[in-house]
């Protein structure tokens, strides 16, 4: 079961002046920031809601955040929803004939576990799926 919107990732080239937008003239509050090197990205969350907006600029060129910055540009990069059982969830994706990115679900360093859904399969839009350490 989906439960609700997580968080909407937006790629940029440059955190602080994506910032100066985001946090400093629309008002949202900045949570916090994170290197995480296994996905060669950093990472600036801001709260909106019971949501959150992630903005992501790639450590590097060669990353996969980096190779979609130098292909489609600064923007909207995908939608993430948490679900309950992630597992189940993919299931019933495959059952429909939906296209997975990943196999099997990649687990973050606190627990949370999370796949891609091809975009192909989503009318354009690459969804992430969320289930959260219990």
């Amino acid at each position: 079961m989906v439960n609700r919107i997580n968080h909407i990732a937006i790629v940029v080239e440059d955190l602080q002046a994506a910032l100066g937008f985001w946090r400093d003239a629309l008002g949202l509050p900045l949570h916090k920031t994170e290197e995480n090197p296994g996905e060669d990205v950093n990472i600036a969350f801001l709260p909106l809601g019971e949501s959150e907006i992630e903005l992501l600029q790639p450590m590097s060129a060669e990353s996969g955040i980096g190779k979609y910055l130098a292909k489609k540009g600064q923007g909207m990069h995908h939608v993430c929803v948490e679900v309950d059982d992630i597992e189940a969830t993919i299931a019933r994706l495959r059952e429909h004939g939906i296209e997975l990115i990943n196999d099997t679900p990649k687990v973050r360093e606190e627990g949370t576990r999370y796949a891609f859904v091809h975009p192909k399969s989503a009318h354009g839009v690459l969804v992430e799926l969320y289930e959260l350490p219990k």
